[in-house]
């Protein structure tokens, strides 16, 4: 008689790690403490409820709210043994989640979970970073303008969407996100700033912090706010704070030769400049005091350093697109007199210098082509025929020539690629290669909008239909963000610490290296881990898909102990 057998396979994948990572994080604590519920709710806590809804959207970067019950259904043993609690899908049922996201979506009830969590996240994975870049994006959604969700200047360049408009701090060298704000989609950037520096300091609870942010932070009261609190700023200045006249003046020394800009380089891990590496940018600082009222309207002066930079890198991009607008332009308006088959004739001198304008001002070059139009006069004799007699025919023909003003442009040339940064540091806590570099990674804090938004987390476009939901998910993603961000901080620390690289992670490049190995990457290496569970008349066997050296290290590298994937079988 043959035995009875049955086997059924469930997909552990990168599912142990995560929980691991929110559980050292303590989220489904600190959600219990801040967010307590009604008597009437039933079966998983709010607080481990979340946690397994996060494990879902790191895993499957998926945030919708219909997908997370089917999930569940097919990972029971998994969730059960990384929880140590039972979890059943109806736990997990879309109507259960849209009410956690009002729970979450408290304002007072969040700012408290949040400092909490960050308070704890800052000294269990001993952070130490005294930078804080502040910036804000915009999510579309395919709703009907109302509430928070309104038109705007879009940054996802869908001004026909309504969007929310989300301001996030976040901390360096790893771009771990410490506040995160959701207003109206047509708020301007200007006054997130400081709402958000005032949460950075009750989370950090010290002064001498360094926020560095985009030209809208440079508005002289945000700066002088700054200054009150004992605190620095890094930005650079925008056309308002530096106008063109003063720009020109600061730069005329340059132009003439009196002022010889240093060569820059960026540091190195250990803080100083390796003099061996070509110069990424030429600046000078100058220092100017400033009088302004802080928030408070107490009058604030301090003493602040302009750091006039030349990026090379820039100007030589900014320099080959301007000669190739020239060129254009002066092939274009070249071809205004070209005869050929169905093309309109260029009547008179007056149409024919419009038109080479609208071509000037279509490629933003006037004053850097020189355009000459003449008027070809040509009369003859046609002769007399029959009783017609002989007369004289005189035609014209508008010419239009154009060629680059070279002194011009090569003026226009010396200016491209400057910029003036505005800092409080004085030269010995951050001098002008070290602001350079410190402004140079306003990327971090790009990533995260990039994770945020894109596939990892796949925010937009947004679904939902009530502001306070809204809100409430985007600060579940925030969540989220935190543990992508801390994962890749993690392994990139043990790996500096130990001068190694990581290997196995590219598809169809086994050998290829890299120090700076992302959370998706890392985390889409567990694919295929299977937990198969084989019973054979009635008696249970379970197995595993054993761990490779891959794995293996890069569970070592995250600190997260092996036994987190070895405990899956009993």
């Amino acid at each position: 008689m043959s035995p009875n057998i049955t086997v059924t396979h469930e997909r552990v994948d990168d599912i142990p790690a995560i929980i691991a990572h929110l559980k050292k994080m303590r989220v489904a604590e600190g959600l219990g403490n801040h967010f307590p519920t009604n008597g009437n709710w039933e079966g998983l806590s709010l607080g481990w409820t979340t946690v397994v809804w996060l494990t879902f959207i790191l895993s499957e970067g998926d945030h919708r709210l219909s997908r997370v019950e089917p999930w569940v259904k097919e990972h029971p043993c998994t969730l059960r043994r990384c929880l140590g609690r039972t979890v059943r899908p109806r736990d997990l049922a879309e109507d259960r989640l849209a009410t956690i996201l009002d729970y979450l979506s408290g304002a007072e009830r969040w700012s408290a979970f949040e400092r909490a969590l960050n308070q704890g996240v800052l000294r269990v994975y001993d952070l130490q970073g005294r930078v804080v870049r502040v910036d804000a994006t915009t999510a579309a959604a395919y709703v009907t303008p109302e509430g928070l969700f309104q038109l705007g200047p879009s940054k996802d360049h869908r001004p026909d969407l309504p969007q929310v408009k989300i301001a996030m701090a976040v901390l360096d060298p790893l771009g771990l996100p410490l506040t995160t704000t959701v207003v109206a989609g047509n708020t301007a950037d200007d006054p997130l700033y400081l709402p958000e520096m005032a949460k950075i300091r009750q989370i950090v609870g010290s002064r001498g912090l360094t926020y560095v942010g985009d030209g809208k932070m440079a508005a002289l009261g945000i700066r002088a706010e700054i200054v009150a609190h004992g605190d620095y700023s890094l930005c650079p200045l925008s056309a308002k704070q530096m106008p063109e006249a003063e720009f020109a003046r600061v730069l005329a020394p340059v132009w003439s030769g009196a002022l010889e800009p240093r060569a820059l380089r960026l540091p190195t891990a250990d803080g100083a400049p390796d003099e061996t590496d070509a110069p990424v940018a030429l600046g000078f600082e100058y220092m100017v005091e400033l009088n302004a009222p802080a928030h408070s309207g107490q009058p604030c002066t301090w003493q602040e350093r302009r750091l006039v930079v030349r990026s090379l890198a820039l100007a030589a991009r900014q320099e080959q697109s301007l000669r190739q607008r020239v060129a254009r332009a002066v092939t274009e308006i070249n071809a205004l007199d070209e005869r050929k088959q169905g093309k309109p004739r260029v009547l008179d001198e007056t149409a024919a210098s419009q038109a080479a304008t609208a071509i000037m001002s279509k490629h933003r070059v006037e004053g850097l082509v020189h355009v000459t139009v003449t008027t070809d006069v040509h009369e003859h004799v046609k002769r007399r025929y029959g009783t017609r007699p002989a007369t004289t025919v005189r035609s014209t023909r508008v010419r239009v020539r154009a060629t680059s003003e070279e002194a011009p442009l090569a003026h226009a040339v010396q200016r491209l690629g400057w910029r003036v940064y505005a800092t409080n540091h004085t030269a010995k806590e951050m001098d002008l290669a070290q602001g350079v570099a410190a402004y140079r990674s306003e990327y971090l804090i790009e990533q995260g909008f990039g994770r945020l938004k894109g596939r990892a987390l796949s925010l937009t476009p947004l679904f939902l239909q009530y502001d306070q939901r809204g809100v409430g998910l985007l600060w579940l993603l925030s969540i989220a963000l935190r543990v992508l961000v801390l994962m890749q901080f993690v392994v990139r620390r043990n790996l500096q610490r130990a001068g190694a690289t990581l290997t196995g992670i590219y598809p169809g490049q086994p050998g290829r290296q890299t120090a700076q190995p992302t959370t998706e990457m890392m985390l889409a290496a567990f694919r295929g881990v299977t937990l198969s569970r084989i019973k054979i008349d009635g008696k249970l066997h379970e197995h595993l898909t054993p761990l490779n050296a891959v794995q293996k290290r890069i569970l070592t590298l995250m600190e997260v102990p092996l036994e987190r994937y070895d405990t899956l079988v009993t």
